[in-house]
């Protein structure tokens, strides 16, 4: 004869799959078994969909319709148990009050605490069954309704909670049936054997009802974050469409400005001083605006913003002490500004300072397309919450030519203000000018560094 002998490798396997088989038990039956697990109400969608003929107050009562059915259950159950029989004495009608209690209760602790509700129909289950042989003959009914119960809230743990829950809930029950049957039946298991096989396909059907519903779940779930995904990646496709434009016009328009005004001087003999000027002023612009379109388009072209910013330490954000130079620009450009400075100038946070300098930026350059030959004002104000700017310009003392923008300068404004939490206001002053006021909030300021105002 062949003795086939396991190694030491297989009973180590075999060991971790009972360990492992004993750990879920214990984590799903017994810890955390009375932890409150309430059942939410159907989703106002779902009951749409189901009873769309339902009035609107209807639907929203019928979305409660699984507790109202537990409910009722349980109700039925305690009435049919509690019910005395013929000639009963007052110590037999309490105590059928008591046991009616003890398996009504189950059903609607499945709605809160599911897993203790089916250790509480469990007892129910074994003090009927022990019921029949040790209390009284009458008991036994009692014990069938018992088992049906106990069923019925299996079924609802498993279609709450998961569905192993299945197999571990019937083993359970049918361990603890198996010995009360033996108990109560003389030695014998009675109807068990029938009795193990209906619960068995009753609670592997709840668990296919429950896996199916949990793959319906997954599948909505990943589809949402394939949608999500694919929106991702259309966003990075168009910003890299984005960038490529930016990059075939604006660059090439901007480089032949740049290269024109350096040599425009030196076409012309002897050209006077602010003709000289005024060209090497187009072309220091039409630079600035290739260095500043370089690392936008950095910026679009990188999925992450911030981490380009970091590899380009040399492409600083504009800030507010950059000012100075943006105000020689716009005047070299034939705009009359005056800028003050109130407050104790301080640092900012970033962000705050490249908002202000942008806004202030966007206004002038409207005040150049939409206000020519105007004087305009540029107030900074250092408060003690934050910073306020003031661009005011006057009104045109020459035709405005049509400007080809979409119109989106105060647009921009405005959500760089709101994403700071701060406010502004932009609209025309009576004399005809305009007006752009924004104040941008400081969480955190720092402290002053220079004290007092400044006005140039």
């Amino acid at each position: 004869m062949n003795e086939t002998t396991q190694t030491p490798g297989q009973l180590r396997s075999e060991a971790r799959i009972v360990t492992g088989v004993l750990h879920s038990l214990r984590r799903d039956l017994f810890v955390g078994a009375f932890a409150l697990r309430p059942l939410p109400p159907l989703d106002d969608a779902k009951v749409s969909r189901w009873v769309p003929w339902l009035p609107r107050r209807a639907r929203r009562l019928a979305r409660w319709l699984p507790h109202c059915a537990v409910g009722f259950f349980a109700a039925c159950v305690f009435m049919g148990a509690a019910t005395p029989g013929y000639g009963s004495s007052p110590a037999r009608e309490m105590l059928d009050i008591v046991l009616a209690l003890l398996i009504a209760v189950p059903p609607v602790l499945t709605l809160f605490r599911p897993v203790g509700a089916f250790w509480l129909s469990l007892l129910a289950f074994v003090v009927g069954g022990l019921g029949s042989r040790f209390l009284s003959p009458y008991v036994n009914v009692w014990g069938d309704a018992a088992f049906v119960v106990h069923l019925a809230v299996m079924t609802l743990v498993v279609l709450r909670t998961r569905p192993r829950m299945a197999v571990e809930t019937w083993v359970v029950t049918i361990a603890a049936g198996a010995v009360v049957s033996v108990l109560a039946g003389g030695g014998e298991l009675g109807q068990m054997p029938p009795v193990a096989f209906f619960s068995g396909v009753v609670l592997v059907s709840a668990a296919a009802v429950r896996a199916w519903r949990e793959e319906r779940r997954q599948v909505v779930v990943t589809q949402s974050v394939t949608a999500e995904e694919r929106s991702r990646r259309t966003l990075l496709e168009e910003r890299a469409l984005i960038a490529r434009e930016l990059h075939d016009v604006v660059a090439h328009h901007m480089s032949v400005i740049a290269i024109q005004a350096e040599a425009a001087p030196y076409r012309v003999t002897d050209p006077p001083p602010e003709l000289a000027k005024s060209f090497a002023t187009i072309r220091e612009n039409a630079v600035a605006a290739l260095t500043e379109l370089r690392r936008i388009l950095g910026v679009v072209r990188s999925e992450d913003p911030d981490a380009f910013a970091e590899r380009d330490p040399e492409a600083p954000q504009p800030t507010l002490a950059s000012l100075d130079g943006l105000l020689d620009s716009v005047r070299g450009a034939g705009l009359t500004v005056e800028a003050v400075t109130t407050g104790s100038v301080r640092p900012l946070p970033q962000g705050v300072e490249l908002s202000a300098y942008r806004i202030v930026q966007e206004a002038l350059s409207n005040a150049l397309r939409h206000s020519p030959g105007a004087d305009a004002r540029v107030e900074v104000s250092y408060v003690l919450g934050g910073i306020g700017l003031r661009i005011v310009n006057g009104p045109a003392s020459r035709l405005a030519k049509p400007s080809p923008g979409a119109g989106h300068g105060l647009l921009g404004m405005r959500e760089r203000v709101q994403m700071l939490g701060g406010e502004m206001t932009a609209d025309r002053t009576e004399d005809g000018g305009f007006e752009v006021a924004a104040f941008l909030p400081v969480l955190n300021p720092a402290g002053d560094t220079a004290p007092g105002g400044r006005a140039t």
